[in-house]
């Protein structure tokens, strides 16, 4: 049996034990879950036993979820959250927020209209335009739940595009939780070579031992990314032909792929040019607590706490990224007349790089306040080994040391809430490399509202795309000097308001850009880019809310950097609570994209390229939807790209680009569906 047959095998079966384990423990509460709820105790922002105040927070309990008490927190965070049940804004369910975009296929790659830069010191591939469709350990949900909990989601969207959520959550007893979430988008494209196909799973434990003082967290995902790449329309004024009723979008010529090969069937995943990445990471960290003792006397029990002053922690993630592009069906001539690249009459082309991490982290962390563990202080030390493979020959072995700090407070009173952590890289390949954070937020009042402001510096080794080493395609391997971006940032929010107003400050020196399907450069002078943004929900009349959303953002002097100088969304919603149980949310959305000269996008290389020659002038999406939930079951409505009507024929073919060559799709609907279910 193969490497690869034996890792899927050992796989599935720990996958079956999980799920069957899952099942033998839906049919009932457990017994410490039970007496917790009865017993006038809940949990901290670490999930352990605390006396409940009616003034906390985390205490949201949703009349129809059958009693259950449910919140979670993020992967290194402190701060407790609770589901949200809305429907009046599509962004939450779907992929991709209003400020992204992609080729005109859910699935292909995608960008943000903002600007973007990556603020992350040491290693980095260099590979983004999946980052959206991505499970990561950052957005990892580690929850607490006192009955088991699932959730379905289906969606199903024109030319066969569809989308499957399912996650379940569930505590077998107080101090030990699992969940298990996956995801599946599939869509076959409107325009030849342009199906997609993304696979998400992920797995979480967390344990936490009888006398409080060990604790785990367990992560395990994985992400299959599977694009086919056409490269734009051969000619786009062939859309023309379409507006005749001659011909339609799936048999119009494009810079890759053939005809022979390309299919529309749903079913059909193979990608035979374009990109594959796969990305598993498994993560373990532990650690053990010193500290003092303490209890909480009930009616019927004793509660033992544990209040922990210094903690010993140890992370270990193993991790391996594959990046793929190949061709199996190679037009030479294509290749020459729109990309300039001799393919040396080569029937197939490929490019191929593998990495594998292991990295090890060791942190020492002090509670100054033994009953705010929202306050602590971190020291620590952390190795990197990484190992590239390139086209399945050569490999090339590297090594990070880091050190890094962090402190936060969030006041027991929070009113205060205080981030600040940093990294510097003392050798390896990337020393020299450090980012430092600092971020304030202050709760004026419940009705002004909160203030943060912000500083970040990152100064980093370009991504790795860029070094001579890899296998793909990059010109010209030069040595490029560390980027150094400053991030000053303030968000003002009043909840109670519906106001939320935030700008961001960069000012970027030796920035690394892609310039050509092939080529990369550095701007070493310096420049700036100033953001600012503001949303505010306006009550129109009973029952009528406008919802408006606005960016502006600005780029100095001559820097290789087209944005688009203003974004807005603007949504038109009647909606609210009708006959008991439904919550109805219907209406008109638009987003308008200002003209801009937005940049292009390589499919060899997987980079959007700064071009200089082509503007676009785009008609606003206007999309309507009609969203509501009965009880735990909500559904979502859509009809999309209304604005792509031509009013002579009153056919929907009047196509906004997405980039150049790269031209959207015309009305398009999508039904959605998700379920929770108290087990």
């Amino acid at each position: 049996m193969s490497l690869l047959k034996r890792k899927y095998l050992g796989f599935y079966i720990v996958l079956s034990l999980v799920i069957l384990q899952f099942g033998s423990s839906a049919q009932s509460t457990t017994q410490d879950n039970a007496g917790i709820s009865q017993s006038g105790l809940t949990y901290d922002s670490q999930g352990r036993l605390m006396k409940k105040n009616k003034q906390d927070s985390l205490q949201h309990r949703d009349k129809y979820a059958d009693s259950i008490t449910i919140f979670y927190r993020y992967f290194d965070s402190t701060r407790t959250r609770s589901l949200d049940s809305s429907i009046n804004d599509y962004d939450k369910r779907g992929l991709l927020p209003f400020t992204y975009e992609n080729l005109g296929n859910l699935g292909t790659a995608a960008r943000s209209l903002l600007f973007n830069p990556i603020l992350k010191a040491g290693w980095d591939a260099g590979f983004h335009q999946y980052d959206p469709y991505k499970f990561t350990v950052e957005n990892t949900r580690f929850f607490q739940t006192t009955r088991p909990y699932t959730e379905l989601g289906y969606t199903l969207g024109s030319k066969a595009e569809q989308m499957l959520n399912f996650s379940n959550t569930q505590n077998k007893k107080s101090n030990l939780n699992y969940s298990i979430e996956y995801r599946f988008v599939n869509a076959p494209g409107v325009y030849r070579t342009q199906n997609s196909s993304h696979n998400n799973f992920r797995v979480t434990t967390h344990y936490q031992s009888p006398n409080k003082r060990y604790e785990c967290f367990f992560i395990y995902l994985s992400n299959k990314h599977a694009s086919s790449e056409n490269g734009g329309l051969a000619d786009v004024n062939q859309l023309n032909v379409i507006n005749t009723g001659l011909s339609n979008p799936e048999q119009l010529a494009t810079q890759l792929g053939t005809p022979a090969v390309f299919t529309p069937n749903p079913f059909n995943t193979t990608v035979n040019t374009g990109n594959v990445h796969k990305e598993s990471v498994l993560l373990y960290r532990h650690q053990y607590d010193l500290g003092t003792k303490d209890s909480i006397v009930t009616d019927t029990s004793v509660i033992r706490l544990f209040h922990p002053r210094v903690r010993l922690q140890h992370t270990l993630q193993i991790a391996t990224n594959d990046y793929q592009f190949y061709d199996n069906n190679v037009d030479s001539a294509n290749y020459d007349t729109f990309f300039n690249y001799n393919v040396k009459s080569a029937d197939t082309i490929s490019f191929h790089d593998h990495w594998a991490r292991v990295t090890n982290e060791l942190g020492i962390i002090s509670f100054p306040d033994k009953n705010n563990q929202s306050q602590y202080a971190k020291i620590g030390a952390q190795l990197d080994n990484m190992k590239l493979t390139v086209n399945d020959l050569a490999s090339h072995n590297f090594y990070d040391i880091s050190v890094l700090g962090e402190y936060r407070n969030r006041t027991r009173n929070k009113l205060w809430d205080v981030i600040a952590n940093g990294r510097l890289y003392l050798n390896g390949m990337n020393a020299g490399d450090y980012q430092a954070f600092i971020s304030l937020k202050r709760l004026l009042s419940k009705r002004i509202g909160s203030l943060q402001i912000g500083f970040q510096n990152v100064n980093r080794t370009p991504s790795f795309i860029y070094n001579s080493q890899t296998s793909f395609p990059v010109l010209p391997h030069a040595s490029f000097a560390k980027e150094n971006t400053t991030h000053l940032f303030a968000v003002y929010d009043n909840e109670k308001a519906g106001l939320k107003l935030g700008g961001d400050y960069y000012l970027i020196n030796n920035y690394a850009y892609s310039d050509s399907f092939f080529k990369v450069n550095q701007y070493v002078s310096l420049f700036n880019v100033l953001h600012v943004y503001g949303e505010k929900k306006i009550k129109l009349a009973p029952h009528w809310n406008y919802y408006l959303e606005l960016h502006l953002q600005q780029a100095t002097g001559n820097a290789p950097v087209n944005l688009p100088q203003l974004i807005t969304r603007n949504r038109i919603a009647f909606e609210g609570n009708f006959y008991t149980n439904l919550y109805l949310s219907t209406g008109l959305e638009v987003r308008y994209i200002s003209n801009y000269k937005a940049p292009n996008y390589s499919p060899f290389t997987g980079q959007f390229f700064y071009q200089d020659n082509y503007t676009f002038n785009n008609r606003p999406d206007v999309n309507f939807f009609f969203h509501f939930r009965i009880k735990s079951f909500k559904a979502f409505l859509r009809a999309e790209n209304l604005n792509t009507i031509d009013f002579k024929t009153f056919a929907f073919n009047h196509y906004n680009f997405k980039l150049q060559n790269y031209p959207g799709t015309g009305l398009w609907m999508r039904l959605g569906i998700w379920w929770n279910f108290i087990n």
